[in-house]
């Protein structure tokens, strides 16, 4: 058997590139994601019933991730440092023999009619502007909830505390609230490689049209442009 995939729709988010993405879905609640669908879904049928869900599993292609035909059983997890190997089904790296990812986002709402057709608008997306999306499943809490569930290597800088995010009157100004909030948010977790800590280094990240220079000494993160 070998199954052919359909692209159904295209997700429109804030981030141009990889760089400052969440590491996981749910993460930035503010973040707000469009999700588009091909000529041939564009369907109000299809999400009849839809809004009586609040999350929504997205199963996604990892498009911006370059392909190997090369198998590598092991990966080195960024949460790690990049200096640790872990096999690669005890990870979620986009490197694996099926660029495939899956997404828990938050449903905000659904507009039945626009110019490209009904669009579903969530919340807390981890992914880059124009992902391909290859299916859309309903969240089922009574059998998908496990709060007594291990969380495996993660549990080592699940509870790092949030750096603090420090940035002038006039750069908030520039930013709708929400905006500001999502991307205080997305620096306070750190969007830098693990393994880089230089304090006087400069990243910039591309976040809703501008590009986001800041620097991190400890626990804080100035933005400086």
């Amino acid at each position: 058997m070998n199954p052919s995939f359909k692209i159904i729709a295209t997700i429109r988010t804030d981030f141009p590139s990889k760089f400052g993405v969440p590491r996981q879905s749910g993460l930035v609640d503010e973040l707000v994601g469009k999700i588009v669908f091909e000529h041939a879904y564009r369907s109000r049928e299809a999400l009849r019933g839809l809004d009586d869900f609040s999350h929504l599993w997205l199963i996604w292609l990892f498009s911006e991730s370059p392909a190997s035909d090369t198998f590598s059983p092991t990966v080195r997890p960024p949460r790690l440092g990049g200096n640790v190997r872990m096999g690669v089904w005890a990870t979620r790296s986009p490197f694996r023999p099926n660029p495939i990812g899956l997404s828990c986002v938050r449903l905000d709402h659904v507009e039945p009619e626009t110019d490209e057709g009904p669009v579903i608008f969530v919340r807390g997306a981890d992914m880059v502007d124009g992902t391909p999306i290859l299916d859309i499943k309903p969240y089922l809490p009574f059998s998908e909830c496990y709060p007594e569930a291990k969380g495996g290597f993660t549990r080592q800088t699940s509870t790092e505390k949030p750096l603090e995010v420090v940035m002038s009157d006039d750069f908030q100004r520039l930013w709708e609230p929400e905006q500001l909030s999502a991307l205080r948010k997305i620096l306070s977790q750190d969007p830098r490689p693990r393994y880089q800590d230089d304090s006087e280094r400069i990243y910039g990240m591309e976040f809703a049209g501008r590009n986001v220079r800041f620097r991190i000494a400890g626990r804080q993160l100035f933005v400086i442009d």
